[in-house]
């Protein structure tokens, strides 16, 4: 089955749990917006089952999908061809059906900087950065936050060995500073700290001492809803000058992959909103 004039391509979001997500909502807004024909579904998959379920996929006509915790340094593996920021952090969040294989990007770099510096207002520039996380999530956004001219960028996670995978894979030893969660109460002031795990979606946010907020220090969690208001609400208490959650990213994120696949960039900021108004206490999924 491919896609014909009457039946709209294909594209759909990989993950595990995705029975909650916002991207269905939001790819249906930008296709109405451009008047673009679009079918988007959220697929339940693992990393056991989502090679097969990907392969059946592009069998159906899949044009393009969307990949979300926990399989995207999986799906960089599965792809052909790979964009600059995907090569660069290992992880895809963005397929692209292209001459009978799937090439990757990630888009989440890049829509996490255009939701602080555009929507957020904020100057990046020579930031002291600590990156909490060193997985999927982390990866996808560590290129894209050097690009944006931060200063220096200290990576932590629970996994030492990934912690250091992620440093030697960034390429810039000058820069980026591998450390552990124990080091925390001596890595003095950050001026941004970003939130990349997915601890908080089980209830634990890691031990942080607030000695890490700046005077004016932004805070930033990747989730959104519930699962960001751990890590915010030790922010938020710990004197930072800003808490921002992600679903300002998610929504950016999803408007460069929309691009990718349809060659136009729909407008966010009425998606956001409408998003921002409805959902009062969202449930992440992505």
């Amino acid at each position: 089955m491919t896609p014909t004039d009457s039946a709209p391509a294909r594209f759909a979001l990989f993950g595990h749990p995705v029975a909650q997500s916002l991207s269905p909502q939001i790819h249906a807004a930008f296709a109405r917006q451009l008047s673009v024909p679009l079918q988007y579904t959220a697929i339940e998959a693992t990393a056991e089952t989502f090679a097969d379920l990907l392969a059946r996929f592009a069998v159906q006509g899949g044009a393009g999908a969307n990949v979300t915790l926990p399989l995207k340094q999986q799906a960089a593996a599965l792809c052909g061809s790979l964009g600059d920021g995907a090569r660069r952090s290992g992880a895809v969040n963005t397929l692209v059906r292209n001459d009978g294989g799937w090439h990757g990007e990630n888009t989440d770099g890049r829509g996490l900087v255009r939701d602080l510096t555009e929507r957020h207002r904020l100057d990046l520039r020579q930031r002291r950065t600590l990156l909490i996380g060193a997985g999927g999530a982390a990866r996808g956004v560590a290129p894209a936050l050097l690009d944006a001219g931060i200063g220096d960028l200290f990576v932590v996670n629970r996994t030492p060995e990934r912690t250091d995978a992620l440093a030697d894979a960034l390429g810039e030893p000058g820069r980026v500073h591998p450390r552990y969660m124990d080091d925390l109460k001596m890595l003095g002031e950050f001026d941004l700290i970003v939130h990349a795990t997915s601890a908080t979606r089980s209830g634990s946010l890691p031990s942080l001492p607030m000695s890490l907020i700046g005077t004016r220090a932004t805070a930033v969690d990747l989730n959104y809803g519930d699962s960001a208001i751990p890590f915010l609400a030790w922010a938020r208490a710990a004197g930072a000058h800003d808490a921002i959650d992600g679903l300002g990213m998610l929504v950016e994120q999803a408007a460069e992959s929309f691009a990718l696949w349809h060659g136009r960039r729909p407008t966010t900021d009425e998606v956001y909103a409408g998003l921002r108004e409805r959902y009062a206490a969202l449930v992440t999924a992505d």
